[in-house]
């Protein structure tokens, strides 16, 4: 695959990924279990699909290939994803996809003390600037009552990045193993929350039409794209191209619904981003120096 077709499909993955904020608004149902049970089915169902036509595998072998390390991202994934939901039902989609972006710092540190990858110089001057971007969207937080949601989505850029980690540990080519594994814990963790503390498993046909094409093609095609692209761009180009999910996702809800976002909401998600794009920079000028 040349690097041009390969930057088109990342692009691409995170357009179809920055959707999720908008399919989430449209959603009559508030309970996160629910929306995750649901979502993570055809989430499932669509990354196996992707992976056995990538690997011309049958599912048999699919599913026979799959390890400990598939499952140790998936468990992360399977947090992830659930913090992910209920970010997006306590805070904006802004500030929940604009701390996301934080995933690569915490990946630095994580990977540096757990598998003594020692990061970039420059990631320290990048995570003190992305630290005050989300100082920012944290106050904003105190003042619109969105403090609890905007810390869940912390949480979430947490086990992302606790995920990339085991990822390059593993020496892995993609994580559809992992995503897999995620949608399956997903589903189980989320069925027997629902069933054993929440209110069941019921669910509007209109809802269950919008969870289910989010989990499949918002999500599960999207994370299969930027897959499949990766490996023939530069770790620090995918790290930029992906932005384009924070970019576009905030203004879904805005162009379509009218949600608005506040002044610091834009400012912090732009230093934080700001910050991603300069230590994906450095790093591909220091691979390419190197």
């Amino acid at each position: 695959m040349s690097r041009h077709h390969a930057i088109l499909l990342i692009l691409l993955g995170g357009s179809f990924m920055s959707l999720v904020g908008l399919m989430m608004r449209l959603l009559d149902t508030q309970d996160g279990m629910v929306i995750l049970f649901y979502r993570s089915i055809s989430l499932s169902a669509m990354v196996a699909i992707v992976a056995c036509l990538r690997r011309r595998i049958s599912p048999f072998t699919f599913l026979g290939q799959l390890d400990r390390a598939d499952m140790m991202m998936g468990l992360a994934l399977a947090i992830a994803f659930m913090t992910y939901v209920y970010a997006m039902l306590l805070t904006s989609v802004a500030s929940t996809l604009f701390l996301l972006t934080t995933a690569p710092f915490m990946a630095a540190i994580i990977g540096w003390v757990w598998i003594n990858e020692r990061p970039h110089p420059f990631t320290w001057l990048a995570m003190i600037a992305a630290l005050i971007g989300v100082g920012m969207m944290i106050s904003d937080g105190l003042d619109l009552g969105r403090t609890t949601g905007n810390l869940v989505a912390l949480t979430s850029a947490l086990f992302f990045a606790i995920m990339l980690v085991i990822a390059r540990r593993s020496g892995k080519a993609d994580v559809l193993g992992g995503t897999f594994f995620g949608g399956v814990f997903s589903l189980i963790l989320a069925g027997g929350a629902a069933m054993l503390i929440g209110g069941g498993l019921g669910i509007t046909g209109g809802d269950l039409g919008l969870v289910l094409f989010m989990g499949a093609f918002t999500i599960g095609i999207g994370i299969a794209l930027v897959t499949w692209g990766a490996p023939h761009v530069p770790a620090a180009e995918v790290s930029l191209l992906v932005l384009i999910e924070s970019v576009l996702g905030p203004l879904w809800p805005w162009i379509f619904l009218g949600e608005s976002m506040s002044g610091l909401e834009v400012i912090g998600g732009i230093t934080v981003m700001g910050a991603v794009a300069m230590l994906a920079i450095k790093s591909n000028q220091s691979s390419q120096t190197a």
